[in-house]
C-alpha cells in the first residue's frame, strides 16, 4: 500500500505540486476521520480501492485555511494500519490542531483524491456507544436502527457488519437510520466488493455504525456485539 512510482522522482511536498501536470479526480477515495473515544487521537478511515499505489495522506497546518486550495496541504509521512484486517485503512495522530486533511491514492494511472476532511476533536469530539436496535425477527438479516441524527450535523451514515475475527462482511452507507442485512434496497453507496455471507445461527458479530458530516468528520460512532439468530 506504500509503493512507490515514477511521480515519485522528486520530493513532493504540497497536494498542488504532487498533482500537477497529472491526472487527477476529485472526490475519488471515501475518506472520513473520528476522535479516539479514549486517546482523542485523530482517526482518518479511508477505503483503498483494489490496484491502489502510493497512499498518501495531506494536511492543512489549522482549519482556518480554504479547504479546496491544495498548496495548502502538505504530505505528512505516517504509516497507515490496516482496519477490518485490511479492507479499510487508517491513519492515527496525536496531539495534533484541527485541520483539513485529504487522503489520496493512485490508480490507473490516475490520481484519486477524497473530499476534504475537517477534523474536530476539539470543538465536536466523536461520540461512541452501543445504542442501536436490533430486530432479529427474519432469521439471519438482523435489522438495525438507531438514533436519527443523534448528535447533529449528520448527512449519511456509514455501516459495517463483521464476523467475532474483525473481517468485514459488508460495507454500506444509507441516508436513513437503519440498515438491514443484507438488503440493499435504502443503500446508496456500497463498498462490499463480494455477496456476504449467510450469518451462523449462534455466531458472534459485530455491528459498526459511522454518523458522518457533510464534511466527513465522524460525528456519532456505535459498537454493537450481537449473537445471530
Amino acid at each position: 500500500m506504500s509503493c512507490e512510482t515514477d511521480l515519485d522522482d522528486n520530493a513532493l511536498i504540497t497536494l498542488s505540486t504532487y498533482i500537477n501536470n497529472q491526472n487527477y479526480e476529485l472526490g475519488a477515495v471515501i475518506a472520513c476521520a473520528a476522535s479516539d473515544e479514549n486517546t482523542n487521537d485523530v482517526l482518518t478511515f479511508y477505503y483503498p480501492e483494489a490496484g491502489a499505489i502510493n497512499i498518501r495522506f495531506y494536511e492543512t497546518l489549522n482549519s482556518d485555511v480554504d479547504k479546496l486550495d491544495f498548496s495548502k496541504y502538505t504530505q505528512v509521512f505516517i504509516e497507515s494500519e490496516p482496519f477490518f484486517n485490511g479492507y479499510l485503512g487508517k491513519f492515527t495522530q496525536s496531539n495534533v490542531a484541527e485541520k483539513w486533511i485529504i487522503i489520496t491514492f493512485e490508480l490507473n494511472n490516475e490520481i484519486k483524491i477524497s473530499n476534504p476532511i475537517r477534523s474536530k476533536q476539539i470543538t465536536k469530539p466523536t461520540v461512541w456507544t452501543n445504542e442501536v436496535v436490533i430486530d432479529q425477527t427474519q432469521s439471519g438479516m438482523p435489522n438495525f436502527t438507531w438514533q436519527n441524527n443523534a448528535v447533529g450535523d449528520n448527512a449519511i451514515y456509514f455501516q459495517v457488519i463483521s464476523d467475532n475475527q474483525n473481517n468485514l462482511l459488508s460495507g454500506t452507507y444509507t441516508y436513513q437510520n437503519q440498515f438491514q442485512y443484507y438488503n440493499t434496497s435504502n443503500v446508496v453507496l456500497n463498498v462490499t466488493t463480494q455477496d456476504p455471507p449467510d450469518l451462523i445461527l449462534g455466531d458472534a458479530y459485530n455491528f459498526t455504525l459511522m454518523d458522518v458530516s457533510q464534511d466527513n468528520w465522524v460525528n456519532w460512532v456505535v459498537l454493537k456485539t450481537f449473537e445471530s439468530q
